[in-house]
C-alpha cells in the first residue's frame, strides 16, 4: 500500500517544508507514544508548536532503547545499526520499504542523474555481513536499478575489483564506487590507479579497524591513490530514511524533504541561528520528513557547521552529555 504522505513529502519545496513538517509533528505527537511522552516530559504544549525552531527533537539514543513507531503497523523491515551487543544497537521499524526506496532513489538522482546511467559498485564488507543494514539495502537497490551487468558488491575481492574498474575506465563508463572508509583505504594502499570516470564515495566507518583519521586526511589519501580531484561522501544513518551527499570538501547537501538545524551544545532545546556570520556551529538536529512513520525530528550525536545555503559539514561526535532529555522520561 502506498504511503498516504508520499506525494506530499517528495514534492515539498521552499516554504512548504515548514508547513508539512508541522503537520507531521502533529501526526507524530498524536500517534507515536514514545515521542508523545517525550514532548510531554519536556513540559512542552504541542499546540504552541508553530515553527521549526519550536519542534522538540528526539535524542537518537531512543532508537536503542524504545520502539519508535508512529501508528500501529506490522513493520515490513527492521534496520539495525552496527554494535558490539544487541542492547546497544539502534532499530528502525519501517512500515513501508517503498517509501525508503523512493527517498534514496530520488535523492541520488537529484544529484547524480538517472541511476541507469551508472555502473554501481559496492565495497561494504562489514555492512554486507549483516542482514539488516539500511546502507546495504540502499546500495543493493541502486545496483539492481542501474541494470548494468558489472554492477554489484565486490567485498574484499580487490584483484577482481581492480580488473572490473580498469575495464570500465577503458570504456569511459560512468561508475560509482561506494565504500566503507576502511575498505577504500585498504584498496588505495594495495592498488593505486587513475580513475577518471569513477566517482569514489565514502560512507564513513572505521569501527576500530584502523587508526582514526580526519575526513580531510582520508580524502587526501584516496585522492592521491586514485588521481582524483575530489572524493564524494554520503551522510546517512540507521535512524533515517534519507541521505545527504557531498561532492567536494565534505560539504553536504540535503534533498528537499530533509533539513539540518543546529542546537546549542549546552541546552539541547535551543536552536542556534545564523546572525551576521556565514555559518553556525553546534550539535546537529535533522528533520527527515520521510521518517513519517517513526520520528522525523532527531537530535543526533554529531557536531557540525551549518551554512546559510542549508549545506553543512560534520565536524565530529559528541560525548552524549547534552542529551539530558533522555533522563526526563521513563516509558
Amino acid at each position: 500500500m502506498a504511503c498516504e504522505w508520499s506525494d506530499k513529502i517528495f514534492s515539498v519545496s521552499g516554504a512548504g517544508f515548514e508547513d508539512l513538517a508541522l503537520d507531521i509533528f502533529s501526526f507524530q505527537y498524536q500517534n507515536n507514544p514514545v515521542y508523545h511522552s517525550y514532548v510531554n516530559a519536556l513540559q512542552i504544549e504541542s499546540f504552541r508548536i508553530d515553527s521549526l525552531e519550536k519542534i522538540p527533537f528526539l535524542p537518537i539514543s531512543f532508537f536503542k532503547t524504545h520502539k519508535i513507531k508512529t501508528g500501529e503497523f506490522e513493520e515490513k523491515i527492521v534496520f539495525e545499526s552496527s554494535g558490539t551487543t544487541q542492547s546497544f544497537k539502534s532499530h528502525h521499524y519501517v512500515k513501508d520499504a517503498g517509501l525508503y526506496s523512493k527517498s534514496f532513489t530520488n535523492a541520488f538522482e537529484k544529484i547524480y542523474g538517472s541511476v541507469q546511467d551508472w555502473c554501481i559498485i559496492g565495497l561494504l564488507p562489514s555492512y554486507f555481513e549483516r542482514d539488516n543494514s539500511s546502507l546495504v539495502y540502499m546500495v543493493e537497490s541502486l545496483i539492481k536499478s542501474s541494470k548494468h551487468p558489472e554492477s554489484g558488491f565486490y567485498l574484499n575481492e580487490f584483484k577482481n575489483l581492480v580488473e572490473i574498474l580498469t575495464s570500465l575506465e577503458s570504456r569511459n563508463q560512468k561508475t560509482l564506487l561506494i565504500g566503507v572508509t576502511f575498505a577504500l583505504l585498504e584498496l588505495a594502499e594495495k592498488f593505486s590507479m587513475a580513475l577518471s570516470s569513477t566517482v569514489i564515495m565514502e560512507t564513513g566507518g572505521m569501527k576500530g579497524r584502523r587508526e582514526e583519521l580526519t575526513r580531510e586526511e582520508i580524502h587526501e589519501i584516496l585522492k592521491r591513490a586514485f588521481s582524483k580531484k575530489e572524493i564524494h561522501s554520503e551522510y546517512g544513518m540507521t535512524e533515517l530514511l534519507s541521505q545527504a551527499y557531498s561532492k567536494a570538501n565534505g560539504i553536504f547537501y540535503c534533498p528537499p524533504w530533509m533539513k539540518v538545524m543546529i542546537r546549542d551544545e549546552e541546552d539541547p532545546l535551543i536552536i542556534k541561528k545564523n546572525e551576521d556570520a556565514n555559518s553556525v556551529s553546534g550539535a546537529i538536529n535533522i528533520i527527515d520528513l520521510a521518517n513519517v512513520y517513526s520520528c522525523s525530528f532527531i537530535a543526533t550525536d554529531d557536531v557540525g557547521k551549518l551554512y546559510n545555503d542549508g549545506s553543512f559539514e560534520v565536524l565530529g561526535r559528541m560525548d552524549g552529555s547534552d542529551l539530558r532529555g533522555c533522563s526526563l522520561m521513563t516509558v
